[in-house]
């Protein structure tokens, strides 16, 4: 797999309090990577340090493959919206595009209409002032901001913060978009689980500062997706019964019953190969558990906004 940014130990201490302590993740290239912690967990920090916006106090980081002075250059292929978009209130959507493409010397024909429809905002009134668009509308105006220069990845900071229902599927739809037609990587933190759950390709767990855990969605499906579980009087029959109906990923529980992790659809054809054998089936289910679930199990529980 290609990683299109890897940090090595990396570190941010303030005074004798570390912020960060000795992170070694790995973002794959062109992919949605969830970063999740609760408030003052180091989320930010990071997104700084890997965006140029601040200096680790130790370790280190490459971007795309190139670290040092080379790595320098690369940065001018992400695109960070940390905290507000840095937004003119009286310029439109365009008139904001059409500066930053004139700060950064870029002026191809149709640029600018191109970013408005990427992020959804081509049918804005051109008269009418960024200041008051939805915020919705002004998060996806920063996510523009943000690609101004074709960037390969963007690092975006909780941009689904505080929006409403349909901001936030907005949001998500343009983040969609950006990696399905373009290939662009996308760092994005939230505190909204459920909502990064539906975008997210890989996820890293923050919590004071230490990354706990990383995994894909698929590996969340396995530990803690959708799932069978069956109770019987013999869980080792039927565990042979079901392996012989093509079934592989099954588990004994701890408490005896069966977990399986696949053919999720296939409920009645278990139900009846089981009982066919003889055995006595006592409680099939299946059972869900969230992408917030799973990370309170993983710190322990406690808040996890911010």
């Amino acid at each position: 797999m290609e990683y299109i940014l890897e940090t090595q130990k990396l570190t941010k201490k303030y005074g004798q309090k570390a912020a960060v302590k000795e992170v070694s993740m790995h973002v794959p290239e062109g992919k949605i990577y969830g970063l999740i912690g609760r408030n003052g967990a180091g989320k930010t920090t990071i997104m700084r340090m890997i965006s140029g916006l601040s200096t680790p106090t130790s370790g280190s980081y490459s971007l795309f493959g190139e670290t040092g002075r080379a790595m320098g250059k690369m940065l001018r292929n992400v695109g960070v919206l940390i905290e507000a978009p840095g937004i003119y209130p009286r310029l439109s959507a365009y008139e904001n595009l059409k500066i930053k493409c004139i700060g950064m010397g870029i002026n191809p024909k149709g640029y600018v209409e191109n970013l408005l429809k990427t992020i959804g905002l081509e049918n804005t009134d051109r008269k009418k002032g960024a200041g008051n668009y939805s915020l919705g509308m002004r998060q996806r105006l920063g996510i523009g901001l943000a690609l101004v220069g074709d960037p390969k990845m963007l690092i975006l900071d909780e941009p689904i913060n505080g929006l409403d229902p349909q901001g936030i599927v907005e949001v998500r739809q343009s983040l969609v978009k950006l990696r399905d037609e373009r290939g662009i990587t996308i760092m994005i933190s939230s505190h909204i689980l459920d909502e990064l759950a539906k975008v997210a390709d890989f996820y890293g767990i923050i919590n004071e500062g230490e990354l706990l855990d990383e995994f894909t969605a698929e590996e969340l499906h396995i530990r803690s997706g959708r799932h069978v579980i069956i109770r019987t009087d013999n869980a080792g029959a039927a565990e042979n019964v079901l392996r012989g109906i093509g079934i592989a990923r099954i588990a004994e529980q701890p408490d005896g019953s069966l977990r399986v992790d696949e053919k999720l659809d296939e409920t009645a054809e278990m139900a009846k190969a089981i009982v066919t054998a003889g055995i006595a089936l006592k409680e099939m289910s299946i059972n869900s558990v969230s992408l917030e679930d799973y990370y309170l199990g993983v710190t322990g529980g406690g808040e996890h906004n911010g």
